[in-house]
């Protein structure tokens, strides 16, 4: 694989990092900006607002720019945001930089795999997408706790700080590894409106539902993860970050082997990955009665979950294949509307008093949507004339009829 899939894992290491590190400095940023928990807690909504607003956004108004420079530039963004977010001086002032630290996010992740796909043979496209989500799965498992430990042992600015030169290092290797592209205007239907067309595809909206239904599936259990550890299986507080580490290492393993998986069949390792995270949501009551196998369950999750991504992300820009960049961001959006659409839904079964596992049936409920979904686009698919036939050892490849679009479905 290309030295250059390096320098797009670094920007996603550095990235997931800033995502996640605010749940556990919440406590510490409360205290010393005098506000409520519930109040600092707008500061991870606004993360997630950012990025759903900058995914198709930035994506769309770069569209004609060169990917490489769109890629630093973002990264500039995203060093300077959590600068800001270092010397903020008071709770508006860090909202606000939140909000601009999640908008490089989306669009990073959605022109990143556009170019990582570029960037290797066609039998290799999923896999080069996991390595660059090789850093947002490694952020969990390293990133996070080393930025919340200096965070609580230093204070939170200076974690942010650490952030910051995580994203200059990205800064670094984008220039140094990546290779110089032309910009995009020229081509046929590129810009702001060709990109803007290519989103009133049906299929691409089945894709992005997909998203939204099978990540809340995640979400719905991951979001109460905590209280289920504590309350159900009988851990004690301070082991909650050991088993998160856990989750961490499943979605690394998951994110891996889905890319793999899915070079030699994208659609069977997306219904593969739905279906085991049906599966393992669905026994999480059961699971949740001893520790180790709460432990093995939370590993699980996160392989089941982190399975589909790839398959996902690949699908949405092979089927707005004259804008990759916008649906690949968008489908990052997507990611974190399921993000804040899983947790509402988990908490709706808590609050409803139907158990403190219960978010996790939710979201086997959620899942199965999404296993429905998949299924819609693919009948949609075959109606459309789509024809699948093997082009190589071990790797499928879809193409329309002649009297369809031409535009290339795997």
């Amino acid at each position: 694989m290309p030295l250059a899939l390096l320098a797009l894992a670094v920007g996603a290491f550095g990235i997931g990092t800033t995502e996640f590190v605010m749940m556990g400095l919440l406590p510490d940023v409360a205290v010393d900006l005098r506000v409520s928990l519930p109040t600092a807690g707008h500061l991870v909504s606004a993360y997630a607002l950012g990025v759903v607003i900058g995914a198709p956004l930035l994506a769309a108004v770069t569209a004609r720019m060169s990917r490489r420079t769109v890629l630093i530039a973002l990264m500039a963004l995203f060093v300077f945001s959590n600068a800001l977010s270092a010397l903020a001086p008071d709770a508006h002032w860090l909202l606000a930089a939140r909000f601009l630290s999640g908008l490089p996010h989306g669009a990073f992740f959605g022109v990143g795999a556009v170019v990582a796909t570029n960037l290797v043979a066609p039998e290799r496209k999923a896999r080069s997408v996991s390595l660059m989500f090789l850093g947002l799965t490694v952020a969990n498992v390293a990133g996070v706790p080393a930025a919340t430990l200096v965070g609580q042992h230093l204070g939170w600015r200076a974690a942010f700080l650490g952030v910051s030169v995580i994203g200059l290092a990205a800064i670094g290797s984008l220039a140094l590894l990546l290779p110089r592209d032309p910009a995009h205007g020229g081509t046929p239907g590129g810009g702001l409106r060709g990109e803007l067309a290519a989103l009133r595809s049906g299929p691409v909206w089945l894709a992005l539902g997909t998203t939204v239904a099978g990540f809340g599936a995640l979400f719905a259990a991951y979001s109460y993860i905590a209280p289920m550890l504590t309350a159900a299986a009988g851990y004690a507080e301070s082991s909650v970050t050991l088993l998160l580490a856990l989750f961490g290492v499943g979605a690394t393993v998951g994110n891996l082997v889905g890319g793999r998986l899915a070079d030699r069949a994208m659609r069977g390792t997306l219904f593969g990955g739905l279906v085991s995270l049906v599966v393992v949501l669905a026994l999480f009551p059961l699971l949740m009665q001893s520790a180790w196998t709460a432990a093995l369950a939370v590993t699980l999750l996160g392989t089941a979950a982190f399975a589909t991504g790839s398959p996902l992300q690949l699908m949405v820009m092979e089927k707005a294949s004259t804008a990759p960049s916008l649906a690949s961001s968008a489908n990052q959006a997507a990611f974190n509307l399921a993000n804040a659409g899983g947790a509402w839904i988990g908490g709706l079964t808590l609050a409803a008093g139907f158990g403190v596992t219960s978010p996790a049936v939710a979201g086997a409920g959620l899942a199965l949507l999404g296993l429905g979904v998949a299924a819609v686009a693919y009948v949609v698919d075959v109606r459309r004339g789509v024809v699948v036939r093997q082009s190589g050892p071990g790797r499928l490849v879809a193409a329309h009829v002649p009297q369809e679009s031409d535009a290339v479905v795997r």
